[in-house]
């Protein structure tokens, strides 16, 4: 039986392994029951996860245009792009589990379960990759997601409502159209991955909801004004639509949010499903 202490190494071990498949082994290794976490320090908040030395990390600006999907370097870029998504998912999910003491069993629970299924969303698209003839670190990307994940490191709140509820949310609005448009260009296999991943992350963006309301209550604070005041004061990108409201509505969003979501990208104000309570 590991001590609590061993256990919860293992997850810092996995959060700072480089290499991307020791990464992988050792999250797929961890389990669950997780000790409880002792009194230990955080990563200290300048400190960066694994990570291999490619892809080289640029500004979103110095990323080069995507090529048509129609292409084999075309669909290459893609799944490039959301291969670093994945990577980048697998250490915020466990830098959640690692970074915030002093939480309800559960949440570790869920950011475990989370890391883990990022883990196989990363090596799946790496199989797609190398299938075509590369690998991941073959093309440039940005630093976006952790940037995100140092700017919320000091509250669980903050990281709750920007990561999950922002940033991977957006993958539920483009996914759909991503995987419609691999169909058209030929490649049932690609579109199959991306239609599993899709899959899973509404479930993720839902733990973040979760978590986020469940900290809320804890402060007094009321949620649907909580989000929106943190994505007006904290979030420094655009919110772009369309979105895909029956998958945000299943990931925890209230209408409310989504009305105000849909006002500031200029659409119409959200309109619930007949039958909705």
């Amino acid at each position: 039986m590991q001590s609590d202490t061993q256990a919860w190494a293992a997850v810092g071990a996995a959060l700072y392994a480089a290499d991307p498949q020791q990464k992988v082994e050792q999250v797929r290794a961890l389990h669950w029951p997780l000790a409880p976490m002792p009194e230990v320090l955080a990563p200290p908040l300048s400190a960066t996860p694994g990570r291999p030395s490619h892809p080289l990390l640029v500004s979103p600006k110095d990323l080069p245009k995507r090529r048509a999907l129609h292409t084999q370097a075309g669909r290459f870029a893609l799944l490039h792009a959301l291969a670093h998504i994945e990577f980048n998912a697998i250490n915020l999910a466990l830098d959640a589990l690692y970074r915030f003491p002093g939480l309800p069993e559960d949440f570790y629970r869920d950011w475990l379960r989370v890391a883990q299924e990022e883990a196989e969303h990363f090596v799946l698209l790496r199989q797609q990759l190398q299938r075509l003839g590369g690998d991941y670190g073959d093309l440039p990307a940005h630093n976006g997601l952790w940037e995100m994940a140092l700017d919320t490191a000091a509250d669980p709140l903050e990281r709750m409502a920007l990561v999950p509820r922002v940033l991977e949310a957006r993958g539920l609005d483009v996914t759909p159209a991503m995987r419609e448009r691999l169909l058209a260009a030929g490649d049932a296999e690609a579109a199959a991955v991306l239609a599993r991943i899709e899959s899973d992350e509404c479930g993720h963006v839902a733990v973040g909801s979760r978590w986020f309301r469940y900290l809320c209550a804890q402060r007094g604070l009321e949620p649907d004004s909580t989000f929106m005041t943190l994505l007006q004061q904290r979030y420094r990108g655009r919110i772009q639509g369309p979105l895909a409201l029956t998958a945000r509505r299943e990931a925890g969003f209230s209408e409310p949010e989504l009305d105000w979501l849909q006002r500031r990208i200029g659409q119409p104000a959200a309109t619930k499903p007949e039958g909705a309570p």
